[in-house]
């Protein structure tokens, strides 16, 4: 049986006018980025919650994705109806904008081999922007409903797409040719990821289960775990591969073994002065012993993760 881990919260990072929906980081360092409904993109310290954020940027519509480039030391902001920016983190300027149909952009991944980012729109196209320059290189109609999550296998050359047609489609990354079509969610799909090692594929969304597809096995369901009671909103494994969290509309987040699947700890209003209103992403920044959650009520929350 699994350590239950130790849950508290460490500092509440305010200054968002609006909900937050985007929470992005550098992988093994200390600085979280954040924007949402207000257009701010902000810059925070996790181990240093006493500062206030720093403002990178401010644009005219709501972001709900934000991705980090540490090779380039470059942010990626989907700009609703706006389409793709890229912030140079070092000069703090706007390096690239790339104009996509005017829709909501949902989810970008980045595959460093490839050099191609891959971007989730509301209208079903999943466009392909090649580096360095993040121009256009296709646009490819993948469903009648929205693209809402993207998780890329590297080592398989595969890209997961989760939709609001309620499937999941896992592309070849290179042709963008259907290789898998999982069909076990019964509502939109809005968060997908493979564990650290690339056994599994995670899925979760509207109809509050977590479903786990083996991925060498042809992507056959591993589990279904009723996770929540509404809306998954995102998933994000912890850098030692050790715990796996949640979050929900239900206004909590969930720790789990990253390996049995087992609920380890529930963080809500209740019991840790949790969020108010949905939670809506998670990042882990530094060591893994912080976990970082932006929520509709407009704040960030630092969690200290301790064995008990």
């Amino acid at each position: 049986m699994s350590t239950r881990p130790q849950v508290h919260k460490a500092a509440s990072l305010t200054g968002h006018r609006d909900c937050v929906y985007a929470l992005t980081g550098m992988a093994g360092g200390e600085t979280v980025f954040s924007s949402g409904a207000d257009g701010l993109v902000v810059a925070w310290q996790a181990d240093a919650p006493g500062q206030d954020g720093e403002l990178l940027a401010r644009v005219e519509n709501s972001v709900y994705a934000l991705l980090h480039l540490p090779e380039q030391n470059l942010l990626v902001l989907g700009h609703n109806f706006q389409g793709v920016q890229v912030l140079d983190l070092g000069t703090k300027t706007l390096l690239h904008a790339t104009a996509l149909p005017p829709v909501a952009i949902f989810d970008v991944v980045y595959s460093e081999a490839r050099q191609r980012l891959y971007v989730a729109l509301a209208d079903g196209t999943l466009a392909v922007l090649r580096g360095p320059d993040f121009s256009v290189e296709t646009l490819l109609r993948v469903s009648d409903k929205s693209l809402r999550c993207l998780a890329l296998h590297e080592q398989r050359g595969e890209l997961a797409v989760g939709g609001s047609d309620h499937l999941v489609r896992v592309l070849d990354a290179d042709s963008l040719r259907v290789r898998n079509v999982l069909a076990g969610a019964t509502n939109s799909v809005f968060t997908c990821a493979y564990s650290p090692g690339g056994r599994y594929l995670l899925t979760a969304g509207r109809d509050a289960h977590l479903r786990i597809w083996d991925v060498a096995a042809g992507y056959q369901e591993h589990r279904s775990i009723v996770a929540h009671m509404f809306t998954i909103n995102h998933l994000a494994f912890s850098p030692d591969a050790r715990l796996l969290a949640t979050c929900s509309m239900d206004k909590s987040i969930k720790l789990w073994d990253a390996e049995t699947w087992q609920l380890l700890r529930v963080v809500d209003k209740a019991r840790h002065a949790g969020h108010g209103t949905s939670v809506n992403k998670l990042f882990w920044p530094g060591s893994g012993n912080r976990l970082v959650s932006c929520s509709d009520d407009r704040s960030l929350v630092v969690w200290q993760v301790g064995s008990e």
